[in-house]
């Protein structure tokens, strides 16, 4: 038995996120990768992610692990995927690691951004992949009002309503606010910024980034007051947090792991 992991990139604009939908067919990555791995290993594939992205949240560096009694390569695995794969699906790395390695339960830590383009003209280019904000944004009280989360606090202000989660503390080990300027694509005339948060913890809970990538905005943008992210994360309560963000600028971009 051999323990291969995976580093996989994807558009989850087409796809209902990663996780199989369990008594139901759907349209997830997992179930397209496993469904794949079974017709080039000839065995059943039980793919294990480091963690769920709901529908639209693109990854860049989302993990993944299956078990297998096949000897081909990992690197003939990869290419073989990738020959078989979508195109808005792609493996970018394939190896044997450990039998106790667990790509959910191994992992230390992930870190997401979510991405907004600051312009009044949105971009044909980008307009799947961004939250397009045409009101002006304060990114220096952005930035102070994001510090407040550091540290270990209890977010349920942050966690979706309905979630069925009992422990709501995590752990933020680092969060910035930072602008880019937009580049262009083939010389054509660009218009306004981006905006990236970037988020690490322990773990997350369900649409705590994009929930927090929306009271940010809120914020900046004068709906909520200064102050209210320090108020609002103590108050633990979802109904005072700003709007949940479009899924469709959120990007899962790095599962740590212990070296």
């Amino acid at each position: 038995m051999r323990n291969i992991r995976l580093k996989i990139a994807y558009n989850g604009a087409n796809y209902c996120g990663w996780q199989v939908q369990k008594g139901r067919q759907s349209n997830t990555i997992q179930e397209i990768i496993e469904k794949t791995l079974r017709k080039i290993l000839k065995e059943k594939i039980s793919l294990i992610g480091s963690g769920r992205t709901d529908s639209g949240v693109h990854a860049l560096g989302q993990v993944a692990n299956f078990k297998t009694n096949s000897k081909l390569n990992p690197v003939n695995i990869l290419r073989a995927l990738n020959s078989r794969l979508p195109a808005d699906i792609k493996i970018l790395e394939s190896f044997e690691t450990g039998l106790k390695f667990n790509a959910q339960h191994s992992a230390k830590s992930k870190v997401y951004s979510y991405l907004i383009l600051n312009s009044r003209i949105s971009d044909p280019f980008l307009s799947d992949f961004v939250w397009q904000i045409s009101f002006p944004l304060d990114i220096k009280l952005m930035s102070k009002e994001a510090r407040n989360l550091a540290g270990k606090h209890d977010f349920k202000s942050f966690c979706a309503s309905g979630s069925n989660v009992k422990d709501t503390v995590r752990t933020i080990k680092k969060i910035e606010v930072r602008t880019k300027a937009k580049s262009s694509l083939l010389g054509l005339p660009t218009s306004g910024r981006l905006v990236i948060i970037t988020i690490e913890a322990d773990g997350f809970l369900y649409n705590m980034v994009r929930n927090i990538a929306g009271t940010l905005i809120d914020i900046a943008r004068g709906y909520l007051n200064k102050g209210d992210m320090k108020r609002i994360l103590k108050a633990k309560d979802r109904r005072l947090a700003g709007v949940n963000a479009p899924a469709k600028g959120l990007y899962l971009r790095e599962v740590k792991y212990a070296k």
